[in-house]
Order: C-alpha cells, then structure tokens, then sequence
C-alpha cells in the first residue's frame, strides 16, 4: 500500500538527503578516479580554487571526466525510471528496457543513423526513439494483443525482439567499413567514454520527461490495483499509460544514442528501492532517480578500475550484476 499522506513529505525528504548524499559521494569518486591520479585534495582546488588549479588538470576534470560523469547519471537514472514505469504498467516484475528490447530498438535505431552518415544531433537520437516506439509496439503486440499482456508471453516477446535485434545490429556491423568498427562494438556494450561537453544539451531534454513520470506518480499507484480498478478510481488508463510508454520511450532512445546498450539498470535499481521503501511511487521515482545515477557512475568507477590497463564497458559491470538478479527473480516468479 502507499505510504499514508501524513508521513509522506518526511519520508520523501529523509530519502533525498540520503539518495542525493550518495549521489554526491558518487560524482566526487568518479571525477578524482583516473589515470592522471588526482588525489581528493587537487580535486577539491580545482573545484573551489580554479584560479589556483593546474591547467592540464582542470582540462582533464571539465573535458573529460565532468562530461562522462553526466552522462552516467544521467543514463542511470533515465534507465532506473525506465524499468519503473515498465514494471507498473505492465505489472510484470521483470519487464525492464534492456530485456524487453527496447534498448535494443534504439540501438538498431542509433547504429543505422551512424551508418547512413546521420550521426548529428538530432538524427541518431530521432531514430534512436523510433527504433524503441517500434519495438515498444512490436512487444506489446506479441504479448497480448488487445488484451492485458501476460507475464510469460510478454517476456517471450522481449527475448524475440532482443534476438531480432541482435540479428539487425549484427548486420549492420558486417555492413561496417573496419574504421567504424571497433567504435559501434564499444558503443554497443555501453560506451559513456565518447562523450564530450558539446553533447550534453541534449541531456536536458531528460528533466522535463522525468518529472512528468513524477506528476504522473499517482495514477502509476493505482494502476498496481489493476486497469479496472484504476479506472472506477478516476484514471484515464490509457491515456496515463501512453504518455508513460511513450516518454519512457523518449527517453532510453536519447540515453542509447548517446551511451549504448546498458543493461539490467532498470532491474536493479527499482527492485532494490522497493525493498528499502516500499511500492508507493511517490517514494520509489525520486529513488530511483537519484539512486539510478549513483548506481551506474559506481558502475562505471568498475569499469574504469578493474581492468589492469584500460578500461571495459559499463555494460558488462551492470550485466554482471544484473543478470544473477534477473535469473533469481525469474526462478522466483515460478508457479
């Protein structure tokens, strides 16, 4: 049941100073770790005292790390609020971006952007967001039709859809000359290392979607009763459900085009809060928000840090976490 109104704004605020502390402790960790070795005292100067900052030293926190900083929030929280809404509407403990095939439409969306030379802004991203609408549709259908989709036939048709991508990107990368290469098979395992300042306006195109998912908390609670019950309660089911598909939708096209296929995100995050907080939405999206883009800035830390020389993509952290918990969820899910 949600958290009774009266208790509501305290507990609301106890978990965004703990979330937004983690956060914080997040992002100082991911601009101090690095190969230039930057201890936390440099760090600290090169915030507060810019004057008195190395210059080299400051490039390599405002050009590189700053920008993949944001990036990793913002994919991580984009990815955690994903899974979220999903989760709802669906009613489906599993159901996930990555795993239902969204991503991974608009990463066949993004790659065939690249491809064909439309790799400026807005290109990749449009096609990025038509690439996970139609696989959005395409999953829906399978799954259940007109009617309300069923658990096992929704996730049949996520793994289709994620093998018919697969196909796709497959093809696409054999169609690619040897100097695109390498760069589609990093991007494709999660790649948040390409970024530059140049490209994070198109980041804030993420604020507005997210808090219209947190406007719309309420009906996502009642829709857990079921789309009947939702309705006799004033919800306009599928109006409320559209719009969350649909910017849901918007918003994995922008961070896949940007960062690549990253999974399991949507699964981690929102189950772990569910634990700690409870299923009251109001509670579980600033959660996940914030602990989304905690998660996978120390995803990436990892996958900055364990190789011995190098570095390996953030997808291969998360799937790493993710695919134990989504195996033992499905075991558990069991008749």
């Amino acid at each position: 049941m949600p958290v009774p109104f009266p208790s509501l704004l305290k507990t609301m605020l106890l978990l965004i100073l703990l979330s937004g502390a983690l956060l914080l402790l997040a992002v100082f960790f991911g601009l101090a770790t690095g190969s230039s070795g930057l201890n936390p005292g440099e760090l600290w100067t090169l915030i507060f005292r810019r004057e008195q900052a190395d210059p080299v030293s400051a490039a390599i926190i405002w050009q590189i790390r700053l920008p993949r900083v944001v990036l990793a929030a913002a994919a991580g929280a984009t990815l955690a609020l994903g899974g979220l809404v999903f989760q709802a509407l669906l009613r489906n403990p599993l159901a996930e971006p990555y795993i239902l095939g969204i991503s991974g439409g608009a990463a066949v969306g993004a790659l065939l952007g690249m491809m064909v030379g439309l790799a400026a802004f807005p290109w990749v991203s449009l096609l990025a967001f038509a690439g996970s609408m139609a696989t959005l549709l395409l999953v829906l259908s399978l799954a259940g039709g007109r009617h309300a989709p069923g658990k096992d036939t929704l996730l049949l048709g996520g793994v289709m859809m994620n093998a018919f991508c697969g196909a796709l990107i497959m093809l696409l990368l054999a169609l690619a000359d040897n100097t695109r290469l390498r760069h589609a098979l990093f991007w494709l395992m999660g790649d948040l290392s390409q970024i530059g300042r140049e490209q994070l306006p198109l980041l804030l195109l993420l604020p507005p979607a997210m808090l219209l998912v947190l406007l719309l908390a309420r009906p996502l609670n009642l829709l857990l009763m079921g789309q009947e019950s939702a309705a006799a309660m004033g919800v306009n089911v599928r109006a409320v459900s559209l719009t969350l598909l649909a910017v849901t939708s918007f918003m994995v096209g922008i961070v896949v085009s940007q960062a690549g296929l990253i999974g399991f995100v949507g699964l981690v995050v929102p189950h772990t809060f569910r634990l700690l907080v409870g299923p009251d939405h109001r509670l579980l999206i600033p959660a996940c928000l914030l602990g989304g883009a905690a998660y996978l800035i120390g995803c990436d830390l990892l996958a900055r840090v364990l190789p011995a020389g190098g570095e390996m993509p953030v997808g291969i952290v998360t799937a790493l976490i993710g695919a134990p918990l989504f195996i033992f969820l499905l075991w558990k899910s069991r008749p």
